[in-house]
């Protein structure tokens, strides 16, 4: 059987945490392998995380405090060799150019619509295996 996928989901709030996890399922899709979801509440938790490796895919509540999630998206891609695809939770579609600027490879807005997360999170997990 293959090798689960693992997803970090960043937030301050469980609850979004939870709405991911349930949006996305064991498996976004059937042809992805399935997921593991390692939950992260702080930015010291996430950074610590990606330092350690094995990180296919994020997901980043752009609303989280103190730490947004944009911002984030945007350290980590600048500090990480070969970070890993990021999927950005934005609170209004008009923050999307927000996520331009934070180098977010996806965007998905929130209240999460599980069918457009689940998709977004199925097409990042297909990039970053054909790359790797």
């Amino acid at each position: 059987m293959d090798q689960a996928a693992t997803v970090l989901v960043y937030s301050d709030d469980a609850n979004t945490r939870e709405q991911v996890r349930l949006a996305a399922g064991r498996r976004p899709a059937p042809d992805v392998r399935r997921v593991e979801f390692l939950e992260c509440a702080t930015l010291s938790a996430v950074l610590k995380a990606l330092d350690e490796g094995g990180i296919d895919v994020c997901v980043f509540d752009g609303e989280a405090v103190p730490a947004g999630g944009m911002g984030l998206c945007r350290q980590v891609k600048d500090e990480i060799f070969h970070c890993p695809p990021v999927l950005l939770l934005i609170g209004r579609p008009q923050d999307a150019w927000l996520a331009t600027w934070s180098r977010a490879d996806a965007v998905v807005t929130h209240p999460v619509d599980p069918a457009a997360l689940a998709r977004s999170l199925a097409d990042l997990l297909r990039e970053r295996h054909a790359v790797a």
